[in-house]
């Protein structure tokens, strides 16, 4: 390899690296403490609910009727090894904020056609202690409205139907709760 081929190469690289640490490279909206309410005044209103087949421990949401709440989305299956290492995350914080005006919503949306099964899902719930509202999203309707890409996915929406900050995959727990928190004292 020449020095030149070299010197390239390690360019692209320094390239590759900031690039995927710069914001909405990765797929988040807010890393900055302060970001998710500058944020919310560049994005639009959350799309609703679309689609859904079945509501499980809930009757059917809609989310103009949450407005003055803040909702945690999450995009899960249960076949997701990935969404299941994240579920003991968000049914704790549906259980330290629900009383203070979080809703946390999950979304199933299948991966694999054994994942469309109701009594599958409500298994999984039962399984995984899940309290909350969940959606079956079984073709994708409200999957494809979010424009999500990946299991698990958490949109959190402030108080006037914005989305404020997503993440994708496991991690940002801490990130997320504070962002939730942050909301939650503003409103109070």
């Amino acid at each position: 390899m020449t020095l030149r081929s070299l010197a390239i190469s390690a360019s692209l690289l320094a390239l590759c690296v900031i690039g995927a640490t710069r914001p909405g490279i990765t797929g988040e909206l807010a890393h900055a403490p302060s970001a998710p309410f500058a944020v919310a005044e560049a994005q639009g209103s959350a799309p609703n609910f679309a689609g859904i087949s079945h509501w499980f421990n809930s009757a059917p949401l809609n989310l103009g009727d949450l407005r003055g709440k803040v909702v945690l989305v999450d995009f899960w299956t249960y076949g997701c090894v990935n969404c299941v290492n994240t579920l003991p995350h968000v049914t704790e914080l549906y259980a330290k904020y629900k009383d203070r005006g979080l809703v946390v919503v999950g979304v199933h949306t299948p991966e694999f056609p054994f994942e469309r099964s109701v009594s599958n899902v409500q298994a999984a719930l039962k399984r995984h202690g899940i309290t909350y509202p969940v959606a079956q999203d079984n073709d994708s309707q409200t999957w494809n409205a979010y424009r999500n890409q990946y299991w698990p996915a958490q949109y959190i929406i402030d108080q006037s139907g914005k989305i404020v900050f997503q993440h994708d995959g496991e991690g940002q727990y801490e990130q997320i709760e504070r962002t939730i928190a942050r909301l939650l004292n503003a409103s109070s």
